[in-house]
């Protein structure tokens, strides 16, 4: 039997598994009971695995018939504080909900794994099922990395459901996919005075109104418009009375770029332009800024064309669609820093079903009846991988 059939045969295996994940999301780096139940079903089907006293996930061990390559597969497995309105009969009820689909990416690589498991002597080398903690997070697949569970890795791959792409459709393109995400806090010290008297103190809030309006200048006449860039200030707080000219406040935001040249420009660009902007105002402002995930780009040569081709094999040519870059960031850079990784991304839309909602939404829908189709892709890839030369 073929990995394209054995992922048909065990489609109820896989649904079984995602609505039970559905139902029992956890939040990032709190996945206890998550990891619980994907070692219980690892060890059902005779695979290895390490678990870790200080953090949670898991990675499971099959090896082939003979030492050969490794190739690390990778879900990620925690959910978001989002309370879900999908109506679903399996919709969780702890005010949390796997907005983002990472409850499929978790069954998915558990029937990889199972197909896997069944076909172990057809391939060499070892492979390695990464169940990841804390992606929403922006750090979660550290730890592994840190802790050199990926020192004898030759390849990763990893993928996410996509909410705009046609279910039971694959996008697996070369070069950049995904931006980097990086946070920022901008402080802003002015002097307080009674709201009737603006002159007599240093207003904190305008002087941070301005910031705001200046940080967009750069993306409109600082950037090169054919290199994309973004910058958004999503909250800020201050004041303390409707008559008191504030004297304090703080904005957080993000940046988004595609190229570490672009990622360091920002910053040095957002600090001059916060520093300089409260001076002119007399008031003083700081700038922190956290760099967390790294751009994914999909450039090495031979992933591509192993990946692409595995598609290929199983579905044909038309199973691949187009898809621009986005803006959004994954974790998953972290995994492929100093091992070759490729990134894609498998489709969830189906109108007829209502799944037509966006990746975090409260309604976001799955058309189940084509994840097999990604574990079968996630199972041919492994073996391709493994059995090349």
């Amino acid at each position: 039997m073929n990995i394209k059939q054995l992922a048909e045969r065990y489609n109820d295996y896989l649904i079984e598994q995602r609505r039970y994940f559905h139902q029992n999301p956890e939040l990032s780096l709190n996945e206890v009971n998550t990891t619980l139940k994907i070692v219980k079903e690892l060890k059902k089907l005779d695979i290895e695995v390490i678990t870790f006293p200080d953090y949670q996930g898991c990675i499971g061990i099959l090896k082939g018939k003979i030492p050969g390559k490794t190739i690390m597969l990778r879900a990620d497995i925690d959910a978001l504080p989002v309370k879900e309105k999908t109506g679903l009969a399996y919709a969780s009820e702890n005010g949390n909900m796997h907005a983002c689909g990472h409850d499929t990416h978790m069954a998915v690589l558990l029937c990889a794994a199972k197909i896997l498991s069944s076909l172990k002597n057809e391939f060499d080398g070892t492979i390695k099922f990464l169940f990841q903690s804390g992606e929403e997070v922006g750090f979660g697949s550290k730890y592994y990395v840190e802790n050199g569970y990926l020192d004898d890795v030759d390849a990763i791959y990893g993928a996410h459901i996509w909410s705009s792409i046609e279910s039971g459709k694959f996008n697996l393109e070369p070069g950049e996919r995904m931006a980097s995400c990086d946070s920022f806090k901008i402080t802003v010290e002015g002097t307080s005075a009674h709201g009737s008297a603006p002159h007599m103190g240093n207003d904190a809030i305008y002087a941070a109104a301005s910031i705001i309006m200046n940080l967009q200048s750069f993306v409109s006449r600082r950037n090169d418009p054919l290199n994309s860039a973004v910058v958004t200030v999503g909250t800020i707080t201050g004041g303390q009375r409707f008559n008191i000219i504030a004297n304090h406040v703080e904005m957080k935001g993000t940046t988004r770029a595609f190229n570490k040249k672009t990622r360091n420009f920002l910053e040095n660009e957002l600090r001059k332009i916060t520093e300089n902007t409260a001076k002119a105002l007399g008031v003083t402002a700081k700038l922190e800024y956290n760099y967390l995930t790294d751009p994914i780009s999909n450039d090495n040569e031979e992933l591509n064309h192993i990946v692409k081709n595995a598609a290929i094999r199983l579905y044909g040519k038309d199973v691949l669609a187009s898809m621009p870059k986005v803006m959004g960031g994954e974790d998953f850079s972290h995994l492929e820093i100093n091992t070759p990784g490729f990134f894609g991304f498998f489709g969830c839309r189906n109108e007829k079903i209502g799944a037509v909602y966006n990746n975090h939404s409260e309604y976001f829908k799955v058309d189940e009846s084509t994840l097999h189709m990604a574990s079968a892709l996630e199972a041919q890839i492994a073996v391709d991988f493994l059995n090349s030369k």
